[in-house]
């Protein structure tokens, strides 16, 4: 006998043409019964709408907490006093308080620190001629707090050593105070009492809101002095240390040290605990990133459930269509086509299914993203790569899972048992 011949290309063609013709036969089938495929679809398009919009938000929250830390500072690291846990009767808050001298060698036994900065704090009486507030909060810091801080001035100048070493009393106000006790645009020059002591203005600087996440509230009036000067009138000063690293990858680094020489200058024994607190943003960030992760990969879970839901549902109907469909199954079997050939059909009419449900899904989701970036918190809230390749993957997945029974189903059927079918 004469063996047939293979078109030019060879099998790849053919299998190529019978895919084609399948996705075309399986887009007729859906447009035959458009309103059944939504309905059967419905699960697919709010799975991946859900799964795109609760990426896109956890992503765009976790942008906005980390752009909160950022303005704090990546390279801080906080030293304050910390009463060990089940030791109130042992120490008293004087004794665990921070000294000036554990301040003065700080630095120079801890090398991954650029800079630091004490801040003693302090409430007194402010008056200004006529105004007086009977409680105003002012901190006593080192010329080393602008850079730390990233606060620079916009009227005067800086705190200096000058002022430092010598306990000058001048001091430095925030926009906020000006306006509080009525003082002029340039003030620069005036003298504010506080506790009933002169203090020169020396420099006006900016106000910076924190956020409310990080117990800020509607900003305040604020007042610096010299470090030195504030000891002068404070002995028994309340105060912490903000340090600042080398980089901000230094701060584990940093604690050991700072830890290391704050048990040494206590003369704490090896059984005893640390009687002070240590804390860096970027550890901060670190364990917010690890949660972050965690409660994406959570949210994305529960939803996939609705994916699966919806893809029980294409099964059903896939089941269905192969029941409506028994006489065309048998007559396309009786001249010729092989069982390959029924399933590859039934299977790309599933995915085909999913796959549409899945686009329909994704245009929601990235309508749901938009609507997200008119709130600030979310404005950051993006679609990231993955989630639309796990949408899509899923969708494809599901369809070729769940459509796999009836497919099955319907290339093992009899032709003739199918051609009797009514």
């Amino acid at each position: 006998r004469r063996r047939r011949a293979t078109p030019r290309g060879g099998r790849p063609v053919i299998v190529f043409r019978i895919l084609f013709q399948t996705v075309v036969l399986a887009l007729g089938q859906v447009w035959a019964n458009k309103f059944r495929a939504i309905l059967t679809t419905l699960g697919i398009i709010i799975g991946v709408a859900a799964v795109v919009t609760v990426v896109a938000a956890t992503g765009g929250l976790e942008k906005f907490v980390l752009k909160e830390f950022a303005s704090i500072g990546a390279s801080k690291v906080w030293v304050f006093p910390r009463m060990p846990p089940g030791q109130r009767d042992r120490y008293t808050w004087r004794q665990l308080r921070i000294q000036p001298t554990e301040v003065d060698g700080m630095l120079d036994r801890c090398p991954s620190l650029l800079s630091l900065t004490p801040v003693l704090e302090m409430s007194t009486s402010g008056q200004v001629g006529d105004v007086f507030k009977q409680v105003i909060a002012v901190q006593a810091v080192r010329p080393s707090w602008h850079q730390i801080e990233d606060r620079s001035v916009i009227q005067g100048r800086e705190l200096s050593s000058i002022d430092d070493e010598q306990r000058q009393p001048v001091c430095i106000i925030n926009d906020k105070a000006v306006a509080e006790f009525q003082l002029d645009t340039n003030c620069v020059g005036q003298r504010i009492l506080l506790g009933g002591r002169a203090f020169m203005i020396v420099g006006v600087v900016e106000t910076k809101t924190v956020s409310p996440m990080f117990g800020g509230d509607e900003a305040r009036s604020e007042v610096f002095i010299p470090y030195q000067t504030g000891l002068m009138l404070r002995p028994e000063p309340r105060m912490y240390i903000i340090a600042q690293t080398r980089t901000p990858e230094l701060h584990e680094d940093a604690k050991a040290e700072i830890r290391f020489y704050l048990r040494r200058m206590r003369g704490l024994g090896p059984d005893e605990p640390d009687t002070f607190g240590i804390e860096a943003i970027e550890q901060i960030v670190s364990g917010f990133k690890k949660i972050a992760a965690g409660l994406s990969v959570f949210l994305a879970g529960i939803v996939a459930i609705s994916l699966l839901v919806g893809g029980i549902g294409i099964m059903n109907i896939m089941l269905v269509s192969v029941t409506e469909r028994t006489r065309e199954i048998g007559l396309r079997k009786a001249v010729g086509a092989k069982p390959a050939i029924i399933l590859m059909q039934f299977l790309v009419e599933a995915v085909t299914l999913c796959l549409i449900g899945g686009a329909i899904g994704l245009a929601i989701g990235y309508a749901a993203v938009l609507a997200m970036k008119l709130t600030p918190s979310l404005e950051g809230a993006s679609v990231p790569a993955w989630a639309v390749a796990l949408s899509v993957g899923f969708s494809a997945g599901t369809g070729l899972v769940f459509g796999m029974f009836p497919a099955i189903k319907a290339a093992r059927l009899d032709p003739i048992e199918a051609l009797r079918h009514e």
